[in-house]
């Protein structure tokens, strides 16, 4: 699968390099619409996003040329704002067949979240179980002792998959001097109904903790690779349905 980034500046092409990794796309970059349009039949992209701060005029002509064979179910379009960019653009976008308008400084992690959540839809199968992307009906849940072994940390699930998760607690500073690659051994981990207690291990810390599954006690591995596959099948069926 493959991501087209219609970027003309360097500014958030490692962000987006970054936070899309999980969902399994090999990214193909152009700096300019005109030459993405050219081969757009040979790059035969699952997905693009196109930079309208860099591209005021262009992103338009893209939209439309890929919206004639390609619909947004087959190849999601995310567009990068800038601060000028009008109500009224935004209603043309969406009225093109736009699936998403992100602020292109990326500088909030809703935005990263929005982002995933548009693409992994469009991933397959066995990407989409690399990392899941939360929605707020879901039952997946997250509590960790801290180091001294005194207070819970809470806070949101931010994405899942059978090898770990990304998570940001309600109270960053709780965790903010946790290092990386440290051990995390009380975790309870909610899917649906069922309890699960992974061992865990710290592997990037910041506003957002990302945690790689070490162990799981019994089957409890196998509950969470059902879980995903069925969670994989609800999030189909959601998406038909709307």
């Amino acid at each position: 699968m493959k991501l087209l980034l219609v970027l003309g500046s360097d500014d958030n092409y490692d962000i987006i390099s970054k936070n899309t990794k999980s969902l399994g796309f090999d990214m193909i970059r152009y700096r300019h619409v005109l030459k993405a349009m050219d081969n757009i039949d040979e790059i035969d992209p699952s997905a693009i996003i196109i930079s309208a701060r860099d591209f005021p005029r262009h992103w338009k002509i893209l939209v439309q040329f890929i919206r004639h064979e390609r619909s947004k179910e087959a190849c999601p379009i995310v567009i990068l704002k800038g601060e000028k960019f009008s109500t009224e653009e935004t209603s043309k976008a969406y009225f093109m067949g736009v699936n998403g308008i992100i602020n292109d400084t990326l500088s909030h992690q809703e935005d990263i979240d929005r982002l995933n959540n548009i693409f992994g839809r469009s991933s397959s199968p066995e990407k989409q179980k690399d990392g899941m992307f939360i929605e707020p009906w879901h039952r997946i849940g997250l509590l960790i002792a801290d180091l001294s072994g005194k207070a819970i940390v809470t806070g949101d699930v931010k994405s899942i998959s059978a090898n770990g998760l990304t998570f940001t607690p309600a109270s960053p500073q709780i965790l903010k001097t946790v290092p990386v690659k440290k051990e995390l051994k009380e975790c309870s981990l909610r899917i649906g109904e069922v309890i699960l207690s992974p061992n865990c291990r710290v592997t990037d810390a910041g506003k957002t903790i990302s945690l790689e599954f070490i162990s799981f006690p019994g089957n409890e591995q196998r509950m969470l690779d059902r879980y995903l596959r069925e969670f994989m099948v609800q999030e189909s069926g959601i998406d038909k349905a709307c």
